[in-house]
């Protein structure tokens, strides 16, 4: 096979180097360990692998990995991504090879629960594992350099032992496209590197210092702005300052998507319906103006999340979020919209404590209504919400699962999939690995998954049959077949509840 000229060759594991068959939301299977079906056969279900060229360049890569790679080729370094399983043809040359990840070691969300609840490795740890030793003993023979980074760099503190196994020479958190051109130089000059980089708010780059990807991203997703305005305190985007990425850079991803094949697309922001915006009021003009690039460039558009708030007011609003969905369903190729949202718990108590800006512009007291009306309205226009919940948060009472669970029950009217995640200290509530690598669970916690299962279980089979994966019988019968397992697990685990009532859950060290 012809090798390109790169110095860089920036990459990461199967779990994250793959488009989940173009659905999304079956990525959060490859956070799970392989339990009811064969590795093999959960790998094609949730990380397929991609297209590739002739030098080993998937068709579409995750959108951080463009960014970086945007970020070096318009600085003049030779850097490209590369497909995991051709990485090693590039090590013989490669001065350093960068690494992006949302989940390394299996410590984020939902990947903690699956391995909590069934003490099982998730498939992404052990996909990430396997590459990584192996990608160790390259580096033992050419010497290159070896830098990561991307949402899940925080989880190499919980795993220090794996830098010096691994031969990892610098770890970068935050946001890179600034920080790696200064690293690719050092590299180059054979310079010290940092084992350590914080990115700050004043080393974030500026709206216009953030390149314009140039190869497609996974699924399409294009990112229209960065950081919220909600400041909760789980949440680390809230620590990255605000910014509303211009129309015009949107609509040059989105047509490099396009070019590249890739004609379904997903807006990414922690918020999408405050695009625009200068407060937690959504604002119409540009969410329709992002819309309407959406609909010249793309056949079906997603969103990766939305705020339960800005869902009530935007209606609210002059029917904005109506005037969207129309707009979408009258012009483009899909009849719902998937999102994700965060319910994150149903007690006004403990939302006060730890989230009070999530009900904005409405009182926090009023939170549990805010939610209802959310889903309410979101059933009405087809939009369909994959929402999480978080058990465990510190200062969580019984009184404050009971009402998550009261909130849950009342939702069960509403087209969804719930999921329950355990606290992961993330954002100002970061703190050690073992917060989440010990967990107790109480009678109100598996109450509270029992409900979100059963809630789950009705309606995703509902949901697949009506919008999900018409169009691919295989998955369908694979995915049917694995819930049909996964709820007769669940029956068995509802008749001896009181064996997971008060039982310690834990990750081991490995």
């Amino acid at each position: 096979m012809k090798l390109i000229d790169i110095d860089f060759v920036i990459t990461t594991d199967r779990s994250m180097m793959t488009n989940h068959h173009g659905r999304e939301f079956l990525g959060f299977v490859a956070t799970g360990p392989p339990i009811f079906l064969p590795e093999f056969m959960w790998s094609y279900i949730c990380c397929p692998k991609p297209k590739v060229d002739k030098w080993g360049r998937p068709r579409e890569a995750p959108y951080g990995l463009r960014k970086i790679e945007a970020s070096l080729v318009e600085a003049g370094f030779r850097a490209s991504v590369i497909d995991p399983d051709y990485v090693f043809r590039y090590l013989s040359k490669a001065k350093a090879v960068l690494i992006g990840h949302h989940d390394y070691f299996a410590y984020g969300p939902p990947s903690s629960e699956w391995w909590l609840i069934t003490g099982k490795v998730p498939i992404n740890r052990r996909l990430f594992t396997k590459f990584m030793s192996r990608l160790a003993e390259y580096k033992k023979k050419y010497g290159f350099k070896v830098v990561v980074g991307g949402p899940g760099a925080w989880q190499w503190q919980w795993e220090d032992d794996k830098i010096d196994l691994w031969g990892v020479d610098t770890i970068v958190e935050g946001e890179a496209e600034l920080v790696v051109k200064d690293l690719a130089q050092k590299i180059l000059d054979g310079k010290t590197l940092p084992r350590y980089i914080q990115v700050g708010i004043d080393d974030s780059p500026r709206v216009s210092q953030i390149p314009v990807i140039k190869g497609a991203s996974v699924n399409g997703l294009v990112e229209v702005m960065r950081g919220c305005p909600r400041g909760c305190s789980f949440c680390s985007v809230t620590l990255r300052p605000l910014r509303h990425i211009p129309i015009e850079t949107i609509e040059k991803e989105l047509e490099v998507n396009a070019s590249n094949g890739v004609l379904g697309g997903i807006f990414h922001s922690e918020d999408v319906l405050l695009y625009g915006s200068t407060s937690v009021i959504p604002s119409e003009e540009p969410l329709r103006k992002l819309h309407e690039v959406a609909v010249k460039h793309l056949k079906n558009i997603a969103w990766a999340h939305v705020s339960l708030a800005a869902v009530v007011v935007a209606e609210h609003q002059g029917k904005i979020l109506s005037k969207i969905t129309d707009m979408i369903y009258s012009k483009m190729n899909q009849r719902y919209i998937g999102v994700e949202v965060g319910i994150e718990t149903g007690s006004p108590r403990l939302a006060e404590k730890i989230m009070p800006g999530k009900s904005a512009p409405f009182p926090i007291d009023k939170y549990p209504e805010v939610v209802e009306e959310a889903f309410s309205i979101m059933h009405e226009l087809n939009v369909v919400p994959a929402a999480t919940f978080i058990l465990n948060f510190p200062g969580e009472t019984a009184d404050d699962v009971v009402k998550t669970i009261e909130l849950i029950e009342r939702l069960r009217s509403y087209r969804s999939i719930i999921v329950p995640m355990i606290f992961v200290p993330m954002g100002k509530m970061r703190g050690a690995r073992n917060v989440i690598a010990s967990v107790k669970i109480t009678r109100e916690h598996v109450e509270a998954m029992k409900v979100a299962l059963d809630h789950s279980l009705i309606w995703a089979e509902r949901i697949m049959n009506e919008f999900y994966l018409k169009d691919s019988l295989v998955l369908r019968v694979l995915l049917k077949y694995f819930m049909k397992i996964v709820q007769w697990k669940a029956n068995g685990v509802y008749r001896n509840l009181g064996g997971f009532v008060d039982r310690e859950l834990v990750i081991p060290k490995l």
